[in-house]
């Protein structure tokens, strides 16, 4: 036997617009990550395209469509893979003074490469300048919309 709705559930799905703070605060934090995504996937598109633009290593196949798919691969490795390698390579981290993590951010290139068949990138210098690109880019983005960020961390709290 499934167990019943309380009174409190039963009334906010009969009136919507009855939301206690702990739900508004979820929502506006899901908007606000949605949107932290969209800006980043973006930005990694427009990123990868004027890395290809300056760099004649960095090819995307002749498409439009290769520079949208692959910062979506290229986003999505970033979210889910990149933490757990930081966190694996925490101990060369520290040796290194974090030269280490430059590493797995031309891995995250070279993965995205291996996924996106019309994406290539020519050399080690072609990775090198393309990750500088790809990290610079993102540090504006960090520094620009870090308060969006912190209120969303706060609103999930």
């Amino acid at each position: 036997m499934l167990p019943s709705a309380s009174p409190r559930q039963r009334d906010h799905r009969r009136h919507p617009e009855r939301m206690n703070d702990r739900d508004c605060h979820n929502r506006v934090a899901s908007v606000l990550v949605i949107r932290w995504l969209f800006i980043s996937w973006l930005t990694n598109a427009v990123v990868l395209g004027l890395a290809g633009w300056i760099l004649s290593g960095v090819t995307f196949g002749g498409s439009g469509w290769t520079v949208i798919w692959s910062a979506a691969v290229f986003g999505v490795l970033n979210t889910i893979l990149k933490p757990l390698l930081k966190l694996l390579t925490l101990p060369l981290a520290v040796i290194t003074l974090g030269l280490v993590w430059f590493f797995v951010s031309m891995l995250m290139l070279w993965l995205t490469q291996l996924i996106i068949s019309g994406f290539a990138i020519h050399g080690f210098w072609n990775y090198v300048w393309a990750t500088i690109i790809v990290w610079a880019a993102n540090l504006v983005l960090d520094f620009l919309f870090r308060g969006d960020r912190g209120r969303t961390a706060a609103a999930t709290a």
